[in-house]
């Protein structure tokens, strides 16, 4: 009876002394559910450096097939009546932009956007990343990472995330917010409190 006792003891200090189990992150690459339940399953990390951070880490407009690199084919995923010549260069078309609503008839006047950015992508956990996992990073058309936007507006955001910049254009907070969300899910990216409060308020707009 005494021993009973004594293991009845010994099992309560335990379960008292033991950390909560959390339930673990899910895998970078496993994307299921709306943005809120991806958001919440992000893990919260303060910002990395910038130190050892170049584009060329990054080897981005891959070559395709048909003389065409990812940025030629984003161009022409995102354009209406986009005509190009035998080197896939667009040479007319339309574009308009999410970011700010505007409409543009020259590639010249649009940039392929990375909705994470590079250089933010590096200080959330990119840097431990191998070259072929930056270039898929950087060319990834299957996931919302490319976006054709206006040039002087994907500049003013650089390489900000959604607690320092927003795209102008309110009505797209949301979409913006998610996409955001999907892409950090996918890849194992981490976010701050901020962001992760800035992406909520977004997702508030949906």
């Amino acid at each position: 009876m005494r021993s009973r006792w004594v293991f009845m003891v010994l099992l309560a200090f335990v379960s008292a002394c033991a950390p909560p189990v959390e339930p673990a992150p899910a895998e970078p690459g496993v994307d299921a559910g709306p943005p809120r339940q991806l958001l919440d399953q992000l893990v919260i990390a303060e910002r990395g450096s910038m130190d050892g951070y170049d584009r060329e880490q990054y080897p981005h407009w891959s070559a395709h097939d048909g003389n065409c690199n990812t940025r030629e084919l984003v161009l022409k995923r995102d354009g209406e009546n986009v005509q190009a010549g035998p080197d896939c260069a667009p040479d007319s078309g339309k574009w308009v932009s999410p970011y700010d609503g505007e409409t543009w008839t020259k590639a010249s006047d649009v940039d392929i956007d990375h909705m994470v950015p590079l250089g933010h992508s590096w200080v959330s956990g990119a840097r431990s990343w191998t070259e072929e996992r930056r270039e898929e990073f950087a060319n990834d058309m299957d996931r919302p990472q490319l976006l054709t936007v206006t040039d002087n507006v994907n500049q003013q955001k650089s390489d900000k995330a959604p607690d320092e910049w927003k795209p102008p254009l309110v009505s797209y907070w949301c979409t913006y917010a998610g996409d955001w969300i999907e892409v950090k899910h996918h890849y194992g990216l981490t976010v701050t409190e901020r962001e992760k409060t800035a992406l909520s308020e977004m997702l508030n707009r949906c």
